[in-house]
């Protein structure tokens, strides 16, 4: 009966099972360092990421301080129905979606064309200083490149001295609601564009010069090369960017509107992030601001895996 037990076992586990296990062994006896250095990842993620996601809770009650997260009395989806019944949300949510998506009409291209057309240079003094001088204003927090937008936009600023030595009229570019939209956009494009130049150019690298030689051959002209050869070949860079950048349509950033934001344009610089500070933080209104957070997470999430259902149905992989 041993014997037999035996032999079933061997067929089970099959005749490559105990060099598969050698391998395995081998792999992890060479490779445990990098089995270590994933401890401390990880236990950040757990810590500071997924543990947090506890507090959600809160939106679901009626939060109180001395009674803390789990003491507090349910109340449903009340917290809700008050964001979704208060004008100044539905006017935050607006201005949100207004700001967000003008980013990603606006901002979006811009660093494409930028990696585009920087890959063809073949000077690579050009290409390095560049990519320096474009990425070196996402190292700055929203205070300094709001201090730099003051002294360039205001009404004594830089660009306004200009327009009055060309005998034009100064501009209220920051207490003008769409100019002020239009210096938001173009902030935007000057702090951010230098990072997603260099995945875009990273993308470039690993495309196949020969395929650019054979259009070059056949007759194609630079721009046609750009468009039917080089772009194509980038393109699930592009639909996997395009897809995050859809998903955070409902996500705004605090600083950068809270910064550059003042009372005269307050109607339309008034986003969900400022207004969760001032009404659900100022005011201690935690379960609020969990309620309008909780939404703003699950909506991004239903456009994140609308938009890459949509990519798939035109062919591109996406991101799940």
């Amino acid at each position: 009966m041993a014997d037999l037990s035996q032999d079933t076992s061997a067929k089970v586990q099959g005749p490559h099972y105990g060099e598969h296990k050698v391998k395995t062994n081998t792999y992890l006896r060479n490779n445990w360092q990098l089995y270590v250095m994933l401890i401390l990842p990880l236990v950040y993620l757990i810590l500071f990421k997924y543990k947090p996601m506890l507090g959600i809770i809160i939106a679901f009650k009626k939060f109180n301080i001395f009674k803390g997260v789990w003491q507090s009395p349910w109340v449903g989806l009340a917290n809700f129905r008050d964001a979704f019944s208060t004008a100044q949300f539905w006017t935050a949510l607006k201005n949100t979606l207004i700001l967000n998506i003008g980013d990603v009409i606006i901002g979006f291209p811009i660093p494409i064309i930028l990696a585009v057309f920087l890959y063809e240079v073949s000077s690579k003094f050009v290409k390095k200083s560049t990519q320096l001088i474009l990425y070196l204003p996402h190292f700055f927090s929203w205070v300094i490149i709001a201090g730099v937008v003051q002294q360039i936009c205001s009404e004594q600023g830089l660009l306004n001295d200009i327009i009055r030595a060309m005998g034009g009229n100064s501009i209220n570019f920051l207490s003008s609601p769409g100019w002020w939209r239009a210096v938001y956009w173009i902030s935007g494009v000057w702090q951010g564009a230098g990072y997603n130049l260099i995945i875009y150019f990273a993308a470039l690298s690993g495309t196949d010069p020969s395929l650019n030689e054979a259009a070059y051959i056949d007759g194609a002209t630079r721009m046609q090369r750009i468009w039917h050869v080089t772009i194509p070949q980038i393109r699930g860079t592009i639909t996997m960017m395009l897809i995050m950048s859809l998903g955070r349509v409902m996500q705004i950033g605090f600083e950068r509107p809270y910064m550059m934001g003042n009372t005269l344009v307050q109607d339309v610089a008034d986003v969900i992030s400022t207004y969760v500070y001032k009404t659900g933080l100022q005011n201690m209104r935690y379960d609020y601001a969990a309620a309008v957070g909780l939404f703003q997470s699950v909506v991004g999430i239903i456009l994140v895996l609308l938009v890459n259902q949509m990519a798939k149905k035109f062919g591109e992989e996406g991101i799940m």
